[in-house]
């Protein structure tokens, strides 16, 4: 049986995401856009192998989507492309023994790994929960809020986990965009995501700050003709890809501006992390705890909207349920 209780027991299982091959855009008859999808197919796809392989390195078992074999499956009524299974995280979460897994456009892809975790565990196809919007910190939940979301929507979850304390936080976006509790005692965290003394009291907090802007100063020209949605470096003054983006694959990009970085980490135990690249403040205070970081840079993470942890899906770590705050009630 599979059972997650905290993000930074041992990994055994993990979904990572998929994306179309190169191929698949044969369809576009504007060179321009076509070889710039072509070429962002095979980059998403080496990144994906590089993490695979540092995952199987620590003895992962890594499961992947099915991609369909023809691209017609792939089209609505409207003649638009639905995105790739890209990010499994967005539509999942293990919480204790059971899987909670939303019904989406591209649940087929995931059909056969869903199939699998049935054979063990409880399977919810109901309840929306989401990893990417979900701490689970042994006996703590933490929710945070989605755009258009307020914590008293979320209020109504307490009632569907009675084992657990259910905190909820107004993050207005994926909480792993803003925030990561790396092991007990230490958070990475943006600037104004939440009073961590109430939720988290006494751990050391790291902010990031704006200092990350620094890092992609060219997404700034593309601002004002995306609206800040996305970014494929080098193609800024590629007007026949940003009109093909905004046209037709408007629904595959998110709001990068939530997700600046690098918060989007995944902890493969309380000795490793995975991130995207180096920051000083951030690898020192690794050291400190004694966390080795492992740097994949996953190249088009500004386009896809998705980082390492949104890419991934954990369905199985070591580990039983913990209680970091006896003191709570409960």
């Amino acid at each position: 049986m599979y059972s997650v209780y905290q993000h930074w027991d041992k990994l055994k299982t993990c979904v990572v995401g998929k994306s179309y091959p190169p191929e698949f855009y044969s369809y576009i008859t504007n060179s321009r856009v076509r070889n710039v999808m072509e070429r962002i197919a095979i980059e998403t796809e080496e990144d994906y192998q590089k993490l695979i392989n540092l995952l199987e390195s620590f003895s992962v078992n890594v499961l992947r989507p099915t991609l369909q074999k023809s691209i017609e499956y792939y089209k609505t009524k409207d003649n638009l492309i639905i995105p790739p299974p890209m990010t499994p995280r967005d539509y999942s979460a293990m919480v204790g023994d059971t899987l909670y897994w939303l019904k989406q456009k591209n649940f087929i892809d995931y059909k056969d790994i869903i199939q699998s975790v049935k054979k063990h565990n409880k399977v919810n196809h109901e309840l929306q929960v989401s990893a990417s919007n979900t701490t689970r910190i042994g006996k703590d939940l933490y929710f945070g809020t989605s755009v258009n979301e307020t914590v008293d929507d979320l209020l109504y979850k307490k009632d569907f986990f009675p084992d657990y304390r259910c905190h909820f936080i107004d993050t207005i976006g994926h909480s792993d965009a803003c925030f990561c509790p790396v092991v007990p005692g230490l958070i990475i965290s943006l600037d104004d995501i939440q009073v961590y003394e109430k939720t988290f009291p006494n751990w050391e907090v790291i902010y990031l700050g704006e200092q990350n802007w620094d890092k992609i100063k060219p997404f700034i020209q593309l601002k004002e003709k995306n609206a800040g949605k996305w970014w494929v470096p080098g193609e800024e003054l590629n007007d026949d890809f940003t009109e093909f983006v905004e046209t037709w694959l408007s629904h595959w990009v998110g709001y990068v501006e939530e997700s600046v970085f690098d918060v989007n980490m995944l902890v493969v135990d309380k000795k490793n992390v995975i991130c995207n690249n180096y920051n000083k403040e951030i690898f020192s205070a690794f050291e400190r705890y004694g966390i080795t970081p492992h740097i994949i840079n996953f190249r088009h993470r500004y386009f896809w909207d998705g980082g390492l942890h949104c890419i991934t899906s954990d369905l199985d770590r070591e580990g039983v349920m913990e209680d970091y705050f006896p003191e709570r009630n409960m």
